[in-house]
């Protein structure tokens, strides 16, 4: 497959730029696979779709002020350097993986200022520009990020973070700490909806999956077949998984959740995943998805037409634009049934 294939036109004016006044006033669109048929409607008719029996599947990870500026230290050294959080890949929650801006001068060995008290080390290089990274300073390296740290917007998003972004910039049910990105389907839930989907006799299970380079980054291949994804956690506490279990039908909200359970389904309940999916790939778990607008040429778009089918799923995107749907992280949401 080519990865061109997978590709759309989208207006520049149709990728949302800031949270909806209302969390779950957007518009969803709905897909039947059965009847290759789609229909126009408000997210906050999902209760609708729902069936006792259902669990609802919401990914709980909590995004953390992931951008860090700092400086250069040593004689002569200037100018301001960018370092994007990515994961912890030391025990003692030391070591990072990050991207860091500007690349070409930033060599191993080089150290980082971002406080007085907070300074970090490149320890080693990666592909794609990635750098290792070793904190020194205090032991709550994550108190120090929410001091300094700044909420890791999507680059489609033509604007600097704002402290509202650190609200709505995250689900209501976010807990453990982790990701750089969020879980945007779930950005649309409110309490009152996740209740109002209980009331129709759904039951609501959370996993964790910490959105990290596997979720967001782009494909560097033209052929589908040769891309591979950057590994990410994810768990499923037992009581979640038996909820999980215990359902006739499994309703996926988010990429991120369809990409943990199939994880799951095909091996523990716990670890690092890599799962790559799109067209041809059998799906063991989710039996429906609730997902955002993604970007062209994507692992998310190829997983969304992994699930619909390819052609209805394109033929879907091209409906919403010419309605005029908003896209990407603070857009509408599209649901597969």
């Amino acid at each position: 497959m080519n990865l061109a294939d997978f590709d759309y036109h989208l207006p520049e004016d149709l990728i949302a730029q800031s949270p909806p006044a209302d969390r779950a006033g957007g518009r969803m669109l709905v897909i039947h696979r059965s009847t290759g048929r789609w229909e126009d409607r408000q997210f906050r008719d999902l209760p609708e779709y729902l069936h006792p029996g259902d669990c609802l599947v919401l990914n709980d990870s909590r995004v953390f002020p992931a951008r860090l500026f700092g400086f250069r230290t040593g004689a002569n050294l200037t100018g301001q350097v960018e370092v994007f959080l990515l994961r912890a890949v030391s025990a003692d929650g030391r070591c990072w993986e990050a991207l860091v801006r500007p690349g070409r001068k930033l060599p191993v060995g080089e150290h980082i200022c971002f406080t007085p008290e907070l300074e970090a080390e490149i320890i080693a290089r990666g592909e794609f520009g990635q750098r290792t990274i070793r904190f020194s300073g205090p032991p709550d390296l994550f108190a120090e990020f929410e001091k300094i740290g700044h909420v890791p917007l999507p680059p489609y998003i033509k604007r600097a973070d704002a402290a509202s972004d650190r609200e709505s910039y995250q689900t209501v049910f976010a807990r453990e700490k982790g990701s750089v990105a969020a879980p945007t389907a779930g950005l649309h839930f409110t309490h009152e909806t996740l209740n109002a989907c209980r009331a129709r006799g759904g039951a609501v299970a959370y996993v964790t999956l910490h959105v990290g380079l596997g979720t967001f980054q782009p494909l560097h291949t033209e052929r589908v077949e040769e891309a591979h994804l950057h590994t990410e956690r994810y768990s499923i506490t037992e009581p979640n998984a038996a909820l999980i279990r215990e359902a006739k039908r499994l309703v996926a909200v988010g990429t991120t959740s369809v990409r943990t359970l199939e994880s799951a389904a095909a091996g523990a309940s716990a670890g690092e995943t890599d799962i790559f999916i799109y067209p041809g790939y059998q799906f063991r778990a989710a039996g429906a998805v609730l997902t955002n607008f993604h970007l062209p040429k994507t692992s998310l778009l190829l997983l969304v037409c992994a699930f619909a089918g390819t052609e209805l799923a394109l033929a879907a995107y091209r409906h919403a634009v010419d309605q005029r749907y908003q896209f990407y992280s603070y857009g509408d949401c599209m649901l597969i049934v």
